[in-house]
């Protein structure tokens, strides 16, 4: 497998966004963020702090993960309110882990957890994975270089988006 450093300039929140709603990952990178006035995000936060307390998280200039653990071998750990969103929070992981092995850091796999749902899904990074995430950075290149946001998806999960007010207000 094959890593594109050039590739290593996105937050993980940008990649998930690439995956649900270009016109959020346009206006959150154009620094327009709304989830700090978002319920939702403020709920997620309080069950990452309340799941898993005493687990350290890991940044750097890019990405910002909930955790790392390194029982057998490292294994990056994501926590989500909700799985309504999963292929995005896949992608996620799977970029976190591209990253990192990118950077030379051996990352065995990730996992994403559910509390509420009760549910862990287990996130590897496959050689096809890579391609789809390659396409999935070019998408988010494009759309950053639009002078003005895309128009507005209307999905079923826009009615709980932080952005909502921005797109229907």
């Amino acid at each position: 497998m094959w890593f594109d450093i050039k590739k290593l300039k996105y937050r993980g929140t940008q990649i998930a966004y690439a995956v649900v709603c270009i016109r959020k990952l346009w206006l959150f990178s154009k620094g327009i963020s709304m989830e700090r006035a978002s319920d939702r995000v403020a709920l997620g936060k309080l069950l990452d702090e309340e799941s898993f307390e005493g687990e350290r998280g890991f940044e750097d200039w890019n990405v910002s993960i909930d955790f790392i653990t390194s029982k057998d071998g490292l294994v990056v750990h994501e926590i989500k309110l909700s799985r309504a969103l999963e292929e995005a929070h896949i992608f996620q992981v799977k970029y976190y882990l591209y990253y990192l092995k990118a950077r030379g850091v051996e990352v065995s796999r990730g996992v994403i957890h559910y509390p509420k749902a009760r549910r862990i899904l287990e996130v590897v990074l496959k050689e096809e994975d890579v391609e789809r995430l390659e396409k999935i950075i070019d998408t988010a290149d494009r759309v950053l270089k639009l002078e003005e946001p895309p128009s507005p998806i209307r999905a079923p999960y826009c009615r709980s988006c932080a952005y909502r007010e921005l797109c229907y207000g």
